[in-house]
């Protein structure tokens, strides 16, 4: 019988060990906090360059791997006195990405971009001459993925998480295999991630999580979606993770002999009803089943479908010819049946799924398919780049494809329309949910339409054309008059009626549409229907923030810096900028903190070191002496200086800090990942001075600091009074608390209040994101 991936419970055969001390029971050594392997653990790269071979020979005999061999030389040269963090040398992570590439039986110049995708980002090796030796194909793919890696920076997670998305998309665009080479490389990266630290295991896990998984879902390589949401799953939730392996282990035997004979009894009637088939089982992988208890809120006991059983055969007409007669031998269950080839999902998925009742009354699913459509299923996109050639040579890829990603083509339309990152963010995850759905309905003329489940027929117009959305008045379903808020079954007969003298659509329209197309297209009317009112808002909130920040309007306001700006954020225009902020899609601050960095950029002059040094001393002079037992600080090279903590970053002990001497008021102090710290000008730059906490300010139980979260939720009932009885029973002096809440059923939830250094403020933050309806939180950082 086939499986998925086996981890075994017990912790001294854990992927990813929780402490050092788990590291060295392992056998692996700790260097600076991580493992290693010992040197005799090593793989070695010339093995692994002939198992690569060996593979891509496989599924193309005939290919001339001279070039691999020239590139994976070039790559072990260049990477020779790298190392990873397990101690190993560098060139095996390259040459593991090519391996997983050749798995995909991807085409040669993909595999050769893979041995040398991080090349010209950490060696001293250049575009031009990858160019030169290996083509102008190889070069832009490699191109592509080293953009890739260069990622945005930001206090803000969001912006950096939809920053790098935006990225992804338009290398996407370009050549869909800069992707697929990503998605192998953060596979072999998510195999080791046992020796990166522990916080650093769970930022790469949620990571791959939000985007990477749902990317390889999207373009149905479930090879490589599979495997990176159970280990993202390991090491986002390990305690979550081994629960289920221990609970699936316990009656592992148990359930083995069940799938073992149901795969026998198929087999036989199979092969019976003259149909040429294999069968096969398997138990679901650990992230599926952890969804369903999730969702469904059972235990791992309790899942209606835990195994599936898969029939792949020659044809689709044998496909139906196995569904009847699987459907003779056992009760199938009303509802659970889908067809999945005469409706294929959005990434190319097709399948005949029924969940039948055994004899024994345990339910189990079915899957059907043919060979074709199990290669598409296991490889998505990637089994259309298998060496598809024409007569001149040159490799092809057929029209119907393309038209499989207009998905991709959707999501780039974003893009362009949306200037503000957490909306294209909340866009974009509601499009990539893996577990929405569909629903499927058609037009007048019979076409077949699909749509999230939950979908109006609002949903239905915009899916048509967004003229037939703003013009809607109405809809009929299956000849009936309906309410615009009728939810669509499938199988429903859809009719939108339009009238030219509409006015447009409700904003009501929001709290009913289900699918992200028709929430951006409305959003997007009313953003061009009052763009002249949002230019003016704009430029009154651009005045009233650099009025309070005593900011010199006419100074920064200069057509050469507005350019900078506007292209940094995507837009053809200044009015454009002004029109965002109007309507909320850019913040004010941010615009002007840009404007003034680069104001700043031409009047260096202006703030001299030794200007910021004696203003420094005649602080020091003119200003009370707080005791170091007050402020915990001591400034490096300076005594009796004040100081005062920031309130846009409140920094506690244990953080990392920078002071900046203001003008009159002493010494301010930030944390290092400040967002006005980050975005000081040069010139400002030049009055920050080395700070530090004093050795015992940690351990004083008397000091106080104020610490600010901010809390990204779901607008759910009860839960402030969640929020504020974990304040109360860890005796938290709470100063504010402020609720912001959207349209969108969202809230951001911001909270001020006294700690005695950092480890209570990181055991509050556990606990409050541990709270039903938590979805993210941050510090506070300007």
């Amino acid at each position: 019988m086939t499986g998925v991936m086996t981890y075994e419970s017990d912790s001294k055969n854990r992927i990813a060990p929780e402490s050092i001390m788990e590291n060295q029971m392992l056998g692996l050594e700790v260097v600076d906090g991580h493992a290693v392997k010992a040197p005799e653990d090593y793989q070695d790269p010339e093995q692994l360059y002939q198992m690569l071979i060996a593979r891509i020979r496989k599924y193309h005999p005939s290919t001339d791997v001279s070039m691999i061999g020239k590139a994976f030389r070039l790559a072990k040269d260049a990477h020779r006195d790298q190392c990873r963090k397990s101690g190993e040398p560098y060139i095996i992570h390259p040459l593991w990405v090519a391996i997983i590439l050749a798995d995909l039986e991807m085409d040669k110049e993909t595999i050769v971009a893979g041995m040398l995708h991080d090349v010209v980002e950490d060696t001293d090796v250049t575009y031009e001459q990858i160019r030169q030796e290996f083509g102008n194909e190889v070069a832009l793919l490699v191109d592509g993925v080293t953009k890739l890696g260069q990622l945005s920076y930001s206090s803000d997670k969001l912006e950096v998480q939809a920053e790098n998305l935006r990225k992804m998309f338009l290398a996407m665009a370009k050549d869909i295999r800069v992707i697929i080479i990503k998605l192998a490389d953060r596979l072999h990266n998510m195999r080791t991630l046992q020796f990166m630290r522990p916080e650093k295991q769970k930022e790469k896990a949620r990571e791959t999580m939000d985007i990477y998984a749902p990317i390889a879902q999207r373009l149905g390589i479930s090879k490589i979606k599979t495997e990176l949401d159970d280990l993202a799953l390991k090491y986002s939730q390990p305690e979550v993770f081994y629960d289920l392996v221990d609970q699936i282990n316990r009656r592992k035997t148990e359930r083995e002999e069940f799938v073992e004979q149901i795969v026998e009894e198929v087999s036989r009637h199979i092969s019976n009803a003259g149909i040429k088939a294999e069968v096969n089982g398997r138990v679901k992988h650990f992230f599926s089943i952890y969804k369903k208890m999730v969702n469904q809120d059972k235990t791992v006991d309790q899942i209606y479908d835990l195994f599936a059983v898969r029939i792949i055969v020659d044809t689709v007409k044998d496909c139906y010819a196995a569904l009847g007669v699987i459907h003779e031998m056992y009760t199938p269950i009303p509802g659970r049946f889908k067809d999945y080839i005469a409706m294929p999902k959005a990434n190319m998925y097709q399948s005949l799924h029924t969940t039948l009742m055994s004899s024994v009354g345990q339910p189990f699913e079915v899957q059907i398919r043919t060979q074709e459509m199990h290669k598409t299923a296991e490889y998505g996109i990637a089994a259309h780049w298998k060496y598809k050639e024409s007569n001149d040579g040159k490799k092809t890829v057929k029209d119907q494809e393309e038209e499989k990603l207009n998905w991709l083509r959707q999501i780039l339309e974003w893009q362009r329309d949306m200037s503000d990152n957490r909306e294209f963010l909340s866009m974009l995850k509601g499009d990539l949910d893996l577990f929405a759905e569909d629903v499927y309905c058609f037009t007048p003329n019979g076409d077949v339409k699909s749509l999230p489940n939950g979908s109006t027929p609002v949903d239905f117009a915009y899916a048509i054309h967004s003229a037939v959305g703003n013009k809607m008045v109405g809809a009929r379903v299956n000849g009936k008059l309906v309410n615009i808020d009728y939810k669509i079954q499938n199988g429903d007969r859809i009719e939108i009626l339009t009238s030219q003298n509409s006015r447009g659509p409700s904003r009501d329209w929001l709290n009913i549409v289900k699918s992200t197309q028709a929430k951006n297209k409305i959003n997007q009317w009313f953003k061009k229907e009052f763009k002249e009112e949002n230019i003016v808002r704009g430029k009154e909130m651009i005045s009233a923030y650099c009025k309070a920040k005593t900011i010199n309007l006419s100074n920064i306001l200069k057509p050469k810096y507005q350019e900078i700006v506007q292209r940094k954020y995507g837009f053809r225009d200044w009015d454009s900028v002004l029109a965002a902020i109007g309507h909320g899609g850019l913040k004010e601050g941010q615009v002007v903190n840009r404007l003034v960095e680069e104001y700043g950029k031409e009047h260096k002059q202006e703030i001299t070191d030794e200007v910021v040094l004696e203003r420094v001393a005649e602080a020091a002079k003119n200003k009370v002496h707080i005791a170091k037992s007050k402020s915990g600080i001591v400034v490096k090279g300076i005594d009796d200086m004040a100081v005062r903590f920031s309130r846009c970053c409140s920094p506690v002990p244990g953080d990392e800090i920078v002071g900046f001497v203001t003008r009159g008021r002493g010494l301010s102090i930030h944390r290092t990942d400040c967002v006005n710290v980050i975005h000081l000008t040069e010139a400002e730059r030049a009055r920050l001075i080395s700070v530090e906490w004093e050795d015992e300010v940690a351990e004083e139980e008397g000091g106080q600091y104020l610490a600010e979260l901010r809390m990204y939720t779901y607008d759910k009932q009860g839960l402030l009074m969640e929020i504020s009885r974990i304040f109360t029973e860890a005796k938290i002096d709470v100063k504010s608390l402020n609720v912001r809440t959207s349209k969108k059923g969202t809230a951001t939830i911001e909270a001020g209040f006294i700690v005695h250094g950092r480890e209570e403020l990181a055991a509050i933050s556990k606990k409050l994101q541990q709270l039903d309806g938590v979805i993210d939180i941050e510090r506070a950082a300007g």
